[in-house]
Parts: structure tokens; C-alpha cells; sequence
């Protein structure tokens, strides 16, 4: 007799076979199981070889002894491959999820080994705890539609964009700065370099005004991209058919609502995405306080910042604007009333949870009609 190395192999007619990616960006770490307490089979292929991967799901099953017709369950970390293998998963009948990496519990200890089938052995034991009923083992994140998607790049491309300008912007006023001159970025910039002298009196070298030059016309041709990236938007609220459009026109009516804000608020929220309720909402948004309770200890560790950084900074921004122009809203009322008496630093913590509750406000809007109490709409 010839002895063999290999577990059990699965011959249950329901059997289902586990699958976990690790997905990195030469290569892909593939993990398979069917039962907890099985050893898992691991192999490695190209990474977006998609042949590779039909071949090996084929082979995990005859090892592992499921039917062909035997469901397939997968999962992997949403990443910089975004969710084009989830809808290529969901299309070959292969029921997939996309984790959220930040949700996945890691040893706590200082030092501890990491490496690719440490990793997908993790994701396959979580899958089957989740897989089991164990919901809170870790945070599914909600893949969007192809077309919602698309519907996001606008105010994404602004938002790149004007972190481009500010880096050249800087870039400028730094290459100033070493030869000791203070000057404002306006129009006939190039022409003014011929006359400008350094701190200690020196004409400018011939090198740092070729390298200003080069730099004015980079910050030039990002200017002309902003504006009409900016122009673009402007009409698709104009003119826009589809719902994102719809609420970005609905969102400025409402009196200091812009575009700026409106389009983002759509794209991202309002226009894209679907809530149940309000804490869902501020969830998103990252603005929701996170308690620390144990024992003796109580520490407030501030907002979650969970989410885009930009969302946050819109909703604050937007927040400020409200304060300002509507006065006599019932959230600017409550606002000053518990923060504008301190002031400072207390504002800037108050403004916090008036994003948070006015964002809930415009969501209702949006959704059922129910205009904030006390505010105004545009003439």
C-alpha cells in the first residue's frame, strides 16, 4: 500500500470550495478550502491572469473531490485593483467579497510574520467564519455600478487637479524663496523674470529662469485643465439628465449650496449610494465619534475619519458656508447656541457634528422633499 500525505478529500454532495485572492500587483497568491479544519491549497499565477485562474479553480476542485458544478465562494482585500475581478467573478457565477482591509483582525504583537500564505490562510479562516453567520468579522465594502463609478470622476479629476496646482503653485514660491524673493503668481510672470534680483542683489542665474519658465507653463496648462474640467461640470448640472445631475440641481437650490459642493455630494453620496438612516450617512462621511470605554479608562479619541478625506472636507466647508448664510436655520441656531458663546477651538469641534447633522439634513431633502427647518431656498 502507498501511503499518502493528503487529507480527507470532500465528497459532501452540498460541498462548496473557498476560495481567498491576494492580490498583488506582479503576482496572485490563490488559497482553497472546503472545511475549516483543512489544510489549504495554495498557488501562485500572474497577476490578471484570468486563464491561469479558471484553471486553478478547476484543479482545486478535482483535488479536493466537489462536483465541477460545485459553488464557489470568494473573497479579497479592496485595493488597487478596485473591483473590476468582482464583477468578472460575479459574471463566471463565483460568489465574491470585497473586504475592507482596515477591518481585518491582525496578532497584536510588536513583531509579527507577514507574507503572502500567511495572509490568504487568514482571509480563507475569516471567509469561513463569515461564511458561518459570523457577520462582524470583518466590513464588506459595498461595490458600486459601473456607471456610478464613471459618475464619479468629474469631481475626482478636480480634486487631483487642484492638488496638482497647489504642489506647483509651491513648487514656485519655493524656488523663489532660495534666492531670497517674495512674489505673487499672476499674469506676465515669465516677463517680470527678467528684471527680478535675488536677496543679495544678484541677477537671477539664466537656470533658475529656465526651470520658473517650465514650471509657470506646467502650472498654466493645469490652470486651462481646471477650467475646463470645471466648465464641464457646470453644464452636466445644467443640463444633466441621470440622477447624479438631478440631485447636484436639486442640492443648489437650497441657499449656500454650491456646485462645488452639490456635484460631490451627489457623485459620492446622495446620487451613488443608498442609506437606511442617518448613522449609515455619517458612517460614510467619517464623522461619527469613536469611544474608548474600558474598565477605568474613558478617552475620546475624536471622529472615526473613516472614508475620503475630501468628503469630510467639502462637509465642513459647507458647514462654515451654512453658518453663514442661513442665519436663521434651525442647525445654525443650535449651533450657536452650544459653541459660539466659547469660540475657538469649541467651534471648531462643534462644526464637526454640524456637518454631520446637516449632511443627514440634505440627505432627507434629497430623498423625501423635507426642506431643514428654518432654511431658505434660492430665488
Amino acid at each position: 500500500m502507498i501511503a499518502t500525505t493528503r487529507s480527507t478529500e470532500c465528497s459532501a454532495p452540498g460541498a462548496s470550495l473557498m476560495l481567498a485572492f491576494e492580490l498583488g500587483s506582479t503576482k496572485w497568491v490563490l488559497g482553497f478550502t472546503t472545511a475549516p479544519a483543512q489544510r489549504p491549497r495554495v498557488r501562485t499565477i500572474a497577476a490578471g491572469d484570468l486563464p491561469g485562474l479558471t484553471k486553478e479553480i478547476l484543479l482545486a476542485k478535482a483535488r479536493f473531490g466537489v462536483p465541477l458544478d460545485a459553488p464557489v465562494r470568494s473573497c479579497y482585500e479592496a485595493g488597487r485593483d478596485g473591483f473590476w475581478l468582482h464583477r468578472w467573478l460575479i459574471a463566471q457565477a463565483v460568489e465574491n467579497v470585497v473586504v475592507d482591509s482596515s477591518s481585518i483582525e491582525v496578532n497584536r504583537r510588536a513583531r509579527r510574520a507577514k507574507t503572502d500564505r500567511l495572509d490568504v490562510g487568514k482571509l480563507l479562516a475569516l471567509l469561513l467564519r463569515w461564511l458561518g453567520g459570523e457577520r462582524k468579522v470583518w466590513s464588506v465594502v459595498h461595490v458600486p455600478s459601473p456607471e456610478a463609478e464613471a459618475q464619479r470622476q468629474v469631481t475626482r479629476e478636480i480634486a487631483t487637479v487642484r492638488e496638482d496646482r497647489k504642489r506647483v503653485r509651491n513648487r514656485i514660491q519655493s524656488l523663489l524663496a532660495t534666492q531670497g524673493i517674495r512674489l505673487e503668481l499672476h499674469t506676465g510672470f515669465v516677463e517680470h523674470l527678467a528684471t527680478l534680483q535675488t536677496g543679495d542683489g544678484r541677477a537671477l542665474p539664466a537656470a533658475f529662469r529656465l526651470r520658473l519658465e517650465h514650471e509657470w507653463a506646467h502650472l498654466e496648462a493645469i490652470e486651462a485643465r481646471m477650467t475646463a474640467v470645471t466648465a464641464a461640470r457646470d453644464e452636466q448640472i445644467a443640463t444633466g439628465t441621470d440622477r447624479v445631475a438631478t440631485v447636484a440641481r436639486q442640492l443648489c437650490t437650497m441657499r449656500g449650496v454650491a456646485e462645488t459642493s452639490a456635484a460631490v455630494f451627489s457623485a459620492e453620496l446622495f446620487g451613488t449610494r443608498t442609506f437606511r438612516n442617518g448613522r449609515q450617512l455619517g458612517a460614510v462621511l467619517g464623522l461619527v465619534p469613536v469611544p474608548y470605554r474600558s474598565d477605568q479608562r474613558v478617552q475620546d479619541q475624536g471622529i472615526s475619519k473613516a472614508g475620503r478625506t475630501e468628503l469630510r472636507r467639502i462637509s465642513l466647508q459647507l458647514a462654515w458656508c451654512w453658518v453663514r448664510w442661513q442665519p436663521t436655520s434651525a442647525l445654525t441656531q443650535w449651533f450657536l447656541t452650544h459653541f459660539g458663546p466659547a469660540g475657538g477651538r469649541s467651534k471648531r469641534i462643534g462644526i464637526v457634528a454640524l456637518a454631520r447633522k446637516l449632511a443627514i439634513a440634505l440627505w432627507r431633502y434629497v430623498e423625501h422633499g423635507i426642506v431643514p427647518n428654518g432654511a431658505t431656498l434660492k430665488a
